[in-house]
């Protein structure tokens, strides 16, 4: 009886790695999770780590910046990572094909091969955003083999976040 108790009031600590091109909100995201408002960012160079409680579970969160030349350091960050959360601006209809192209070559990466991967169509509040089956399409997911779940957010509004991140933590390997 005695692990059973233990375990329901235990803490989780999953592994997260949040990438997605620049200027797609991913630090918004993060800030928004740790702190429950909307803070202004700078661009990320390099990496930002955070914990973040949803749900007694806590979240190791290493936000990667998303300029092309920062993006090959990523895989650095893979070892030891349980999921994946994959950025994409759904506002930007230009840059989703890139996002595509990028998010496809990184599930391509043996150490991520168990990751779930949480992707995140973040500004769905700006008008002529995509929606979640539009940005599926757009992304060419067919071709990736990773347990996926695509979802539109609004950072700034905090719409969709915990729900995601509910999901990333009940299919994550433990």
């Amino acid at each position: 009886m005695g692990s059973w108790f233990s375990k329901l009031f235990s803490t989780q600590e999953i592994n997260i790695a949040m990438v997605g091109l620049d200027n797609a909100g991913k630090t918004t995201i993060l800030y928004q999770l740790r702190l429950g408002e909307t803070v202004t960012t700078i661009p990320t160079i390099g990496v930002n780590v955070e914990s973040i409680k949803i749900n007694n579970i806590n979240f190791s969160v290493i936000d990667l910046g998303g300029q092309s030349k920062i993006r090959p350091l990523w895989r650095h960050y893979y070892e030891g990572t349980q999921g994946i959360v994959f950025v994409v601006d759904s506002s930007d209809k230009e840059r989703i094909e890139e996002s595509g192209d990028v998010l496809r070559k990184m599930c391509k990466n043996e150490l991520l091969k168990d990751c779930a991967l949480l992707i995140l169509g973040n500004k769905k509040d700006i008008e002529g955003a995509v929606n979640e089956d539009e940005l599926t399409k757009l992304l060419k997911l067919e071709m990736i083999q990773l347990k996926y779940l695509v979802k539109s957010v609004s950072a700034t509004n905090n719409e969709g976040l915990t729900e995601a991140f509910i999901w990333l933590s009940e299919n994550v390997c433990h």
